[in-house]
């Protein structure tokens, strides 16, 4: 077992990213700054990534790939303060994506992927038991179909055109950078000015 090549993610990184989002004008309907949250998402959703790959490929075991997920966890979770009460409503939106990344990540390292339904069927299933108002077995149905994607299922996002929009569909978001973080595991650059 070789030591891992980095540190996954730090606390630094994040912090660096929210500082960029209290200094910018956001405003949600802006290309710019929606480009800025979803950059600051998936650069979190390559991290995991990263992080499932090392235990993959042998670099980490179990153990230490459930520490780093937990470590992410808690520095992108922690509750953030914002002057600004719209950019707190759209950074909570991020890590609500977020948190089914983890959720999933977690649930591959320890049991592997879930093999009882496609990536869709779990998110429709996901769908109908948050109707139900069931949110424990939505998240855990939305972290299933994540451990499919982590395996290499591919997520079409227009299975999110039959729910309505709520927590599955923020997860499924989420999803949907972990998606692209496995297929394309380059780090976001938190200075990438377009």
């Amino acid at each position: 077992m070789s030591a891992p090549p980095e540190e996954f993610y730090s606390d630094e990184r994040w912090q660096n990213w929210l500082d960029r989002i209290r200094e910018e004008d956001i405003d949600p309907e802006n290309e710019d700054s929606a480009r800025l949250l979803l950059n600051l998402q998936d650069d979190v959703a390559i991290a995991v990534a990263k992080i499932v790959t090392a235990y993959d490929d042998g670099d980490i075991d179990e153990e230490e790939a459930l520490d780093e997920l937990s470590d992410i966890r808690e520095v992108v979770l922690e509750e953030v303060e914002f002057d600004n009460d719209e950019k707190a409503m759209l950074i909570d939106g991020v890590q609500t994506s977020l948190v089914c990344v983890f959720y999933s990540a977690d649930q591959y390292v320890a049991e592997g992927p879930t093999d009882e339904a496609s990536v869709e069927e779990y998110v429709l299933e996901a769908g109908r038991a948050e109707e139900g108002e069931d949110l424990d077995s939505a998240l855990g149905l939305v972290a299933a179909a994540g451990t499919r994607i982590i395996d290499g299922e591919e997520l079409n996002m227009e299975v999110t055109e039959d729910l309505e929009y709520g927590l599955v569909t923020e997860w499924v978001n989420g999803l949907d950078s972990l998606q692209s973080a496995m297929s394309d595991p380059e780090v976001v650059e938190e200075e990438d000015e377009e």
